[in-house]
């Protein structure tokens, strides 16, 4: 706003050089005066890094957050949003995605009609920042990046298929041979600005093979492995797994999946020793909801038994988000059912995952951070919740996105609250 005024005001002096005087008088001032872009006031802001959970004002200049404090005068900001009743928090981070949306037949999740295109989903649920979860491998890893990396507003991370030839499904993701290590780690090393990790998924055989690439892949690389494991015939141990073949730092998602012939982390209600031994040594658990990979008879003993997510995701894609996944909100607001309190499930959908993908320069609302910021209304009410297996569970809250902003621009406004009200209107409209 100052940039415009003065590039005005000096456009006005070459007609008029009386103007000039008024500039060197008033001009600095209105600088100062308005030194925020954009002015957050009076809502709860709840930023876990920082252990900020109380009513604040954010501040932001051009793209950066440029303070989180109480009481910001508002003549110093060319825009005021009224956030009063409202959470203001960073924009949330969805760590398990399929966005390789293409036009191709059979590919499940690799350049195919079933990933979708992130900026229709993300913005309009406060999430900012989506990693997809190895729908390309190596080999088509550079179509992914020109086709959906490069053209979305959403920042759109990545973590890579061990399968060269990406999240096919059916037998391409059977291929031993496909599954190289050394050329993984070489993507990767080559495109650190988007790769964050390597993936692997699908595997019916009953040998570790796929996990050890993956793991080498990820040494190579000095990157975390996110796995979607338990569909080995006959089925492997999930207590090996986590103890002898993952390192601190890897991932493993689905944690609260209910499959049949899969291992799962609670047995006949009880919740396994194995899985808190696997969060002490360092074992990121995911939740990963997806179309079939959450129930509530795994995630109601787990939260009751204190064994929260340590990442809230959605595996979203064509399936998951028409049947119980819904959304990332719609996620989020599961955990409110179940008992994590709010703050909790912020944590976990901001900070944790940012730690989890090791992109520490997100999920938070520091000076200086990238201005990613979701404007939520926690509504009350009566409201239902199910699973894959079609359960119900009904909860009180749900989360609504009231606004997010994207690098400080206005991405996403459900109701208006950047917009100057119309003054045209002399009447209500029934």
């Amino acid at each position: 706003m100052c940039f415009v005024n003065k590039y005005a005001m000096m456009k006005r002096t070459a007609i008029n050089g009386s103007l000039l005087f008024v500039w060197l008088l008033l001009g600095p001032g209105l600088c100062l005066a308005q030194q925020y872009r954009l002015l957050i006031k009076g809502g709860h802001v709840i930023d876990p890094k920082n252990n900020i959970d109380r009513v604040m004002d954010v501040a932001i200049a051009g793209d950066t957050i440029a303070a989180v404090a109480p009481g910001i005068d508002p003549a110093k900001a060319a825009k005021v949003i009224q956030a009063d009743g409202l959470y203001v928090m960073p924009g949330l981070i969805d760590i398990h995605t399929h966005n390789f949306a293409g036009t191709e037949e059979n590919r499940y999740l690799s350049n195919s009609y079933t990933a979708i295109a992130p900026d229709g989903f993300t913005f309009r649920c406060g999430v900012t920042t989506v990693v997809d979860a190895g729908s390309a491998g190596w080999k088509s890893f550079e179509r992914f990046k020109t086709q959906t990396i490069q053209h979305s507003q959403t920042r759109v991370l990545a973590f890579l298929n061990i399968v060269g030839e990406g999240m096919r499904g059916g037998v391409y993701e059977q291929n031993l041979p496909d599954m190289d290590p050394k050329m993984t780690a070489l993507t990767i090393l080559h495109n650190k600005e988007y790769l964050v990790g390597i993936k692997l998924a699908h595997y019916v055989g009953a040998d570790w093979t796929p996990v050890d690439r993956a793991v080498e892949a990820g040494k190579i690389a000095g990157v975390p492995v996110m796995v979607d494991f338990g569909e080995q015939r006959p089925p492997l141990s999930l207590e090996t797994l986590f103890m002898q073949h993952l390192r601190p730092g890897d991932i493993f998602t689905h944690t609260y999946a209910q499959l049949r012939g899969r291992m799962a982390v609670v047995k006949n209600g009880v919740l396994e020793p194995f899985a808190p031994a696997a969060r002490k040594k360092g074992i990121i658990f995911d939740v990963g909801h997806g179309g079939s990979s959450f129930s509530f008879s795994q995630a109601v003993p787990a939260l009751k038994a204190g064994f929260y997510p340590s990442t809230i995701s959605t595996d979203i894609h064509t399936h998951s988000m028409n049947g119980g996944m819904k959304d990332m909100l719609n996620v989020m607001s599961k955990f409110l059912s179940m008992g994590m309190r709010l703050a909790e499930v912020i944590r976990a959908s901001t900070w944790e995952p940012a730690r989890a993908i090791r992109r520490e320069e997100l999920g938070h609302l520091s000076a200086g951070a990238v201005a990613d910021v979701a404007i939520l209304r926690v509504v009350k009410g009566s409201f239902g919740f199910i699973d894959a297996a079609g359960s119900r569970v009904e909860g009180k809250e749900k989360l609504e996105c009231e606004l997010t902003l994207r690098a400080g621009e206005i991405v996403y406004d459900l109701n208006g609250l950047a917009s100057r009200p119309y003054q045209g209107l002399t009447h209500s409209i029934n």
